[in-house]
């Protein structure tokens, strides 16, 4: 008769999550996503619109209509990792879309 050992298995680790106090939170108006070697680079930016005061302010943006975008975070993420947070965000997604009407 073998002496064969049972490997037992590892329940899956709950998830804590933890933001810490010093946090900013960040309004993003854009995203760039880049691929570099082998993981995906999120990069999320804030349009910094230009103050226009005096009438004249208009005409020299409209002679330049350049606006800076601030980048407010990027993160990297695996290939293995992307399909998730895809479908995570299509579903937040769908949850708004059902029910922004009904707020």
């Amino acid at each position: 008769m073998s002496k064969e050992k049972k490997v037992k298995e590892r329940p899956e680790p709950s998830m804590k999550y933890n933001i810490p106090e010093g946090i900013i939170t960040r309004f993003a108006t854009n995203m760039v996503v880049q691929i570099i070697e082998s993981e995906f680079k999120v990069s999320f930016f804030e349009i910094q619109r230009p103050i226009l005061i005096e009438e004249n302010d208009k005409d020299k943006f409209n002679d330049n209509p350049v606006v800076t975008a601030d980048c407010v975070g990027s993160v990297i993420i695996t290939p293995d990792r992307m399909p998730k947070f895809i479908e995570v965000l299509q579903q937040q997604l769908d949850l708004y879309e059902e029910f922004k009407g009904k707020y």
